[in-house]
């Protein structure tokens, strides 16, 4: 009963601070808020502009590399990497960091140095070290997977996707950071500079280097981006950031709650890799190429959704959260679930009835051969019934995410992992390279419904909490 009426208490003040304090003020206090649909909007306009390359990329690959067993270690490895990457980078990619950072702003401005250069000093030190522990378990990997050219190929990448990784955590970082002070333009520009560098270096490097100028390419993209935030965090938003090793209060609540989302994070990213070893079963050569790239074009919806309103929507649910307003936070949730859905499953029927024009267009060229193309269309269907759910999925973990609800992460994980082996294992041998595809689909409406359960269920407590102590 204490520590419900202390709760309430912190949060009748972090509410009037709130309410008081509408005006902006650099990066340490607040922002006037527009509505979401506004932020989300400028937002996509700005995605669809500045991301074209992310779109482009795919396609060009396709282009210039085709379908190899080259590209298939090559998807492999970034599989592998992404998998074991994501306890370096999924500390901050949309998750509790925002919250957290949104009540430094709310009740100690004066922390906000200290804890964003203790965040950023850790993550250098620990980013480092799990990056070169990562490479060398690898190796291990690729050597008991590879042999000669294949091995020597895997070999070469796996320093440069251990700087990527750190990279890619820096920049994570400096996105959640500008994220929590509603800076969301950023984030687009950021990764437009980013795809420009990556295309040209693969431009450059890809008739001397291969298959191998692609993680060297991202490298170089993650820096440019990271030079970008960097200028206008610190030059166009004058904002100062202290390194260093202390752990102040916020950062050590922070690494509890990012322990539960970064091993949910590890786990769900290993159906990636799941997903590739099942294609790699079924005899066709490029298989796990091709159901990369059609998994490419079938997740553009959702790509665009991440990036445009689900930053803002973390934001500002953190905000309604942290003051205890969860009437107002459940509404938005609901509204968001309703409005998301249905704009997937009609970009969904859209990406259905014109996917075998747009994936002939798109990839019959260059390297790719038309069997490839043909066989992309026919696993199209099966990546599209799953991408409403992901939608709903991803709007269900940020609500999660604001609420400070991360330990269920590792329990969500694992249902997600679990039920991935277990619907490719029963789908592959009916239905072939279409069941791993299949498979993803149905795993993703099943987290959603198990997210949606779970965020009643706490908001129904965290409702019953705050009424006992009112």
């Amino acid at each position: 009963m204490v520590q419900s009426l202390a709760i309430s208490y912190q949060r009748s003040i972090l509410y009037s601070k709130w309410a008081a304090h509408r005006s902006p003020h650099a990066y340490g206090s607040f922002v006037t808020r527009p509505s979401i649909v506004r932020t989300s909007l400028l937002l996509l306009a700005l995605q669809v502009v500045f991301r074209l390359g992310d779109a482009v990329l795919p396609l060009l690959l396709a282009a210039w590399f085709g379908r190899s067993h080259a590209t298939d270690v090559y998807y492999f490895s970034w599989a592998a990497f992404a998998f074991a990457g994501s306890v370096v980078f999924s500390a901050f990619q949309d998750s509790a960091v925002v919250p957290i950072l949104a009540e430094v702003k709310l009740l100690s401005p004066a922390l906000w140095s200290r804890v964003t250069g203790s965040l950023l000093a850790h993550t250098l030190v620990i980013g480092g070290l799990l990056s070169a522990c990562i490479g060398i378990v690898a190796l291990g990997v690729f050597a008991a997977r590879y042999d000669t050219e294949e091995l020597a190929l895997a070999a070469r990448m796996v320093p440069l996707f251990c700087l990527f990784l750190v990279a890619l955590s820096v920049k994570t970082f400096a996105v959640a950071v500008l994220n929590s002070a509603h800076r969301f333009v950023a984030h687009p520009v950021a990764g437009a500079a980013g795809i420009i560098t990556t295309l040209v270096v693969i431009a450059l490097l890809r008739d001397r280097a291969g298959v191998l100028a692609i993680p060297a390419a991202a490298l170089a993209g993650e820096l440019t981006a990271i030079g970008v935030l960097g200028y206008v965090a610190f030059y166009g938003m004058n904002m100062r950031i202290t390194l260093t090793l202390e752990r102040p209060e916020p950062v050590r609540r922070f690494a509890r709650l990012a322990l539960s989302e970064v091993t949910g994070g590890a786990l769900t990213r290993i159906n990636p890799i799941v997903d590739q070893l099942m294609a790699s079963w079924v005899g066709i050569v490029g298989a796990g190429t091709l159901l990369r790239y059609s998994s490419d074009v079938a997740t553009i919806p959702t790509s665009l959704l991440q990036a445009s309103l689900l930053p803002v929507l973390l934001s500002v649910l953190s905000d309604d959260f942290g003051a205890g307003n969860l009437a107002k936070a459940r509404a938005t949730v609901n509204r968001t679930l309703v409005s998301v859905c249905s704009i997937l499953a009609a970009a969904s029927l859209a990406l259905y009835l014109a996917s075998a024009p747009i994936l002939r267009f798109a990839f019959l060229r260059g390297q790719m051969d038309a069997a490839g193309v043909e066989r992309m269309i026919e696993l199209m269907p099966y990546h599209l019934v799953g991408v409403a759910p992901f939608g709903a999925l991803l709007v269900l973990a940020r609500a999660h995410v604001a609420l400070k609800n991360s330990r269920i992460m590792v329990s969500m994980g694992l249902i997600n992992a679990c039920s991935n082996v277990l619907f490719d294992v029963v789908l592959l041998r009916p239905l072939g390279l279409k069941g791993v595809a299949l498979s993803t689909s149905l795993v993703h409406t099943v987290v959603a419904i198990v997210f949606y359960v779970r965020l009643e269920s706490r908001l129904a407590r965290e409702g019953l909490a705050v009424g006992v102590t009112a």
